[in-house]
């Protein structure tokens, strides 16, 4: 009674107030106790740096038993004293919030894998898990395994091919590299290898400690685009493969679907397959720029009619189309094995929208999107001019995405039309009737996306 009536009643009414039901509001008495009688604000420090060094403390502090002390003068020596200890206490218990959180479980490994074709934007796409720090991502890792697949005694076939690229995809997203020394020519030597094919492109194996010091007198085919490194060495590559949280694989190199079921029901893996597919229209006419000489005929059917198209070319362009409507329709049923681990995007949909799609993708495949990712995504799909270079990954994706309607011979459109058919309706790619409707810019060439695509 005697400690109540030296105190104010304002204080008491202070302390009535604080009584929170919280762990903490025994903790913070005391410290307004030691304001009151020390008045200095070094003591405060000592105990939140007590606080900072280790959590356990809390549980002390809150385990102390104590007595509120009158101040010398009858009354609270200064409320500024009080809100700024309150407010470096406030801030010592932030820190070790942040501690504690992360001190905590990072949370499953994920593994992604882009499934796409030739110049349906998924280098573009691609970008998104690259420039994400905690995903190790590969580029293109297949390259290598159709060369020397497609070089064998009488070549394989399609089933024999995807069956190689499996098992690769399988060791590659457990971080086995070492798999990809049995297809990279020149064999690497040491574990060490100039050839990776576009290794540049793979921010994981450009950075420290895989990004080694770079060696005289070494050719390096494929190089790291913004600092010199020495040839990969892919012991170090796989060590930081195992040390990042999640793994992104892109390919355009499987079409199959179902021959992907066995990494699906792996328990090792934790498999998300995001398929990007795109108008076949603008896919031809990007083929037909990209890779020149291997479309000379569809090139000189269009500008001059002069060399017909062969029936063997139109029928591998139907045989491309099915092979993805295929995969797609059995990714949308959704079967046991593959229920909510397939995702099928538009590229159309992506460019329009980009950073809404990086959303949705990261969201499906279990991802943080970090501001890394929002930043890259803002700088290189609002360029005001479109590069020459074909495999560029920085355009003005809004504007970028249909600028092939313009261009192509609706007499060649008609010939993807009849080929793509079911696949086009599939994805919701409108069939144009004539050349009006082809270049005219008031005419959507796209269907609203169906929703079920996104789960």
């Amino acid at each position: 009674m005697e400690i109540r009536c030296a105190l104010p009643q304002d204080i008491w009414e202070l302390l009535h107030c604080l009584k929170v039901k919280s762990k903490y509001a025994v903790l913070l008495v005391f410290v307004i106790s030691l304001v009151i009688i020390e008045k200095e604000n070094n003591f405060i420090s000592r105990v939140s740096d007590k606080l900072k060094q280790s959590p356990q403390a809390l549980a002390e502090a809150n385990s102390t038993e104590f007595s509120p002390a009158p101040a010398k003068n009858g009354s609270l020596a200064s409320l500024q004293e009080l809100d700024a200890a309150f407010s470096q206490l406030r801030s010592h218990l932030y820190n070790i919030t942040l501690q504690l959180a992360g001190d905590r479980d990072p949370g499953p490994r994920r593994h992604v894998l882009l499934m796409a074709t030739t110049r349906t934007g998924s280098s573009f796409v691609g970008e998104f898990f690259n420039q994400q720090g905690s995903i190790f991502y590969l580029f293109e890792p297949l390259w290598h395994v159709e060369k020397t697949v497609n070089f064998l005694p009488g070549g394989a076939s399609a089933v024999g091919s995807a069956l190689v690229y499996r098992d690769v995809l399988k060791q590659l997203l457990l971080c086995d590299l070492y798999i990809l020394e049995n297809f990279i020519s020149p064999v690497p030597e040491g574990h060490l290898t100039p050839f990776l094919f576009r290794r540049g492109s793979s921010h994981s194996l450009c950075e420290e400690p895989v990004c080694t010091p770079s060696t005289k007198k070494v050719f390096e085919k494929y190089y790291c685009k913004n600092r010199r490194c020495g040839p990969l060495n892919i012991t170090l590559a796989a060590e930081a493969c195992r040390r990042k949280q999640h793994v992104a694989l892109k390919t355009v190199r499987i079409r199959q679907l179902e021959f992907l079921q066995p990494l699906v029901e792996d328990p090792r893996l934790d498999l998300r397959i995001i398929q990007l597919v795109r108008d076949p229209r603008a896919v031809l006419a990007s083929r037909m720029v990209a890779f020149s000489g291997k479309y000379e005929t569809w090139k000189k059917w269009a500008s001059e009619g002069e060399a017909p198209l062969h029936e063997e070319e139109v029928q591998r362009l139907r045989g491309n189309c099915e092979a993805i409507r295929t995969s797609a329709e059995l990714g949308l049923r959704r079967p046991g094995w593959l229920r909510g681990r397939y995702m099928l995007v538009r590229y159309e949909d992506v460019a329009r929208a980009p950073l809404q799609k990086a959303r949705e993708m990261f969201r499906f495949a279990g991802l943080p999107l970090t501001p890394q990712v929002e930043e890259w995504i803002g700088k290189n799909t609002q360029a005001p001019h479109d590069g020459n270079d074909v495999y560029s990954t920085c355009k003005n994706s809004s504007e970028q995405f249909d600028k092939w309607r313009f261009s192509m011979p609706f007499k060649l459109a008609q010939v993807v039309q009849e080929a793509c058919a079911p696949a086009m309706q599939l994805f919701g790619y409108k069939l144009a009737n004539g050349p009006a409707a082809l270049a005219n810019r008031t005419f959507s060439l796209l269907e609203e996306a169906q929703p079920a695509w996104v789960t």
